[in-house]
C-alpha cells in the first residue's frame, strides 16, 4: 500500500513560518516529481509548489514565490516545504502528491497519489 503522510501543519500567526513534511511508504518516490497544493474552504485544490525527481527543477505558485521553498531529500523517501512571511491568505489544507512522471508538472490530474492533508491556519 502506497501512502503519503503529510505533517508539520498548525497554527501560526502571520508573518511565522512551518515546514511540512511528507513521508512516503509503501514504495520510493525518488524517481518521480513531487507536488504540493493547497484548498481553501469553498475554492479549488491548487498548485502550491512542485519539484522534479532530481530536485534540480522547481515550481512554485507566483502567491507563494520568495516565500515558500520545496525541498526532497530521496534518500528518505520525504519532501518539505518550508514556508515563510504567511499570511491568512495561506491557509488552507495542503496536499502532498506524488506525480506519474520524473519531472514537475503543475496539473492536478498528473499527480497519481495523494496525502490526507495537513490543515495550516495563520491568524492575523
Amino acid at each position: 500500500q502506497v501512502l503519503l503522510v503529510e505533517s508539520g501543519g498548525g497554527l501560526v500567526q502571520a508573518g511565522g513560518s512551518l515546514r511540512l513534511s511528507c513521508a512516503a511508504s509503501g514504495r520510493t518516490f525518488s524517481g518521480n516529481a513531487m507536488g504540493w497544493f493547497r484548498q481553501a474552504p469553498g475554492k479549488e485544490r491548487d498548485i502550491v509548489a512542485a519539484i522534479s525527481w532530481s530536485g534540480l527543477g522547481t515550481y512554485y505558485a507566483d502567491s507563494v514565490r520568495g516565500r515558500f521553498t520545496i525541498t526532497r531529500d530521496n534518500a528518505k523517501n520525504t519532501v518539505y516545504l518550508q514556508m515563510n512571511s504567511l499570511n491568512p491568505e495561506d491557509t488552507a489544507v495542503y496536499y502532498c502528491a506524488a506525480s506519474a512522471g520524473s519531472e514537475y508538472s503543475i496539473s492536478r490530474s498528473l499527480y497519481a497519489y495523494w496525502g490526507q492533508g495537513t490543515q495550516v491556519t495563520v491568524s492575523s
